[in-house]
């Protein structure tokens, strides 16, 4: 049996409320809250990008479960927000934790499901007995246009989760993907934000995806909704995950520990991978967990944990909590991301 051992995350302490962004743009504020259902996202400082949101994660895995650098034979970090096109985050962030040369990296694509792929990815290691540790992380200052729809809700976050087959916290089941050619978001390279297709971006694209690969999932290990003590859904707005989790038969306090959207936006890759650590944060021995993300392109990765009695002893080394960086926040105001729009794409 594989699992999670450590887990540790990271949200920039700036906020800013999408009636602010509307305000800025002469759109209604309270139609923009009412329609999203989110009442403030996490916004990076001009100094941060994916790679150092990756670090401070990473940093608190590490720590929280007091694991040696050196034995973790894996990276990945899955982000759409990498800084460079061609330079690895990866080995940067493997470099300044310490982790030596004798380690796989690799840098992970996939729109919003860049992370989950990425626990998928390794946990071969892991179980072949190729390594005792790796690391998979999800990081993004996510992308948007100025004034587009997306704005409101692109937010920055990053969680970095590590796993092994000693001290275990939740064991690590089951999990299955659901793919397509579904182009309901894109950028291209020479291109500074990206586009969606609007409502495209709904039925045909995410919710046939998580339904797909959530049902999938539920066969697979022969289990139904009641049988999991939460649920964790990828969170582009605070309307999809719960019309999603609704359709498949998940209730709304199963989905409630884990649904940080309202609090922190859309961080894209790290979306999910929040929402679990939330939830493993208030977790006990014995919770079976469903999760399910979505990366628009696009495809779904669902997963099964059950946590396990180390939970009880791993909580007193966590340090920082999902809970208390949401409430480690300083607001911000319109300006500021505007100047720091300029900065990085030099406009």
């Amino acid at each position: 049996m594989i699992g999670i051992v450590s887990y540790g995350t990271y949200i920039p302490k700036h906020r800013i409320k999408p009636s602010q962004i509307a305000l800025a743009w002469g759109k209604d504020p309270t139609e923009v809250e009412k329609s999203l259902g989110v009442f403030e996202k996490a916004v990076a400082s001009v100094d941060e990008d994916a790679i150092t949101l990756s670090i401070e994660a990473s940093y608190r895995a590490l720590s929280n479960g007091n694991i040696d650098p050196l034995k973790i034979g894996g990276i990945t970090i899955g982000s759409e927000s990498h800084p460079y096109a061609v330079k690895p985050s990866s080995t940067v962030v493997a470099g300044i934790l310490g982790m030596g040369t004798d380690y796989l990296a690799a840098d992970l694509e996939f729109a919003c499901k860049a992370g989950t792929a990425g626990i998928q990815l390794l946990s071969g290691l892991v179980s072949s007995g190729k390594t005792k540790y790796v690391l998979a992380i999800g990081s993004d200052v996510a992308q948007s246009k100025p004034s587009d729809v997306l704005e409101y809700t692109a937010g920055s976050a990053s969680a970095a989760y590590i796993l092994g087959k000693k001290n275990i916290i939740a064991n690590l089941l089951d999990f299955t993907s659901f793919s397509s050619d579904t182009p309901d978001f894109w950028r291209k390279d020479t291109e500074k934000f990206p586009s969606h297709a609007g409502r495209f971006t709904g039925s045909p694209a995410y919710f046939a995806h998580v339904y797909g690969a959530s049902t999938a999932m539920l066969k697979k290990v022969k289990m139904a909704p009641n049988d999991f003590k939460y649920a964790i859904f990828h969170m582009p707005n605070a309307k999809f995950p719960k019309e999603a989790a609704k359709k498949l038969g998940f209730t709304k306090e199963q989905i409630a520990p884990g649904f940080v959207v309202e609090y922190i936006g859309n961080p894209y890759s790290g979306s999910s991978m929040v929402g679990l650590a939330a939830t493993l944060d208030i977790a006990k021995p014995g919770d079976k967990i469903f999760v399910c993300s979505y990366g628009s392109g696009a495809g779904s990765d669902a997963f099964v944990f059950e946590v396990t009695k180390e939970i009880t002893t791993y909580k007193k080394s966590v340090k920082d909590t999902v809970a208390s960086q949401i409430k480690n926040k300083e607001y911000i105001d319109y300006s500021l991301i505007a100047k720091n729009i300029l900065t990085k794409y030099r406009l």
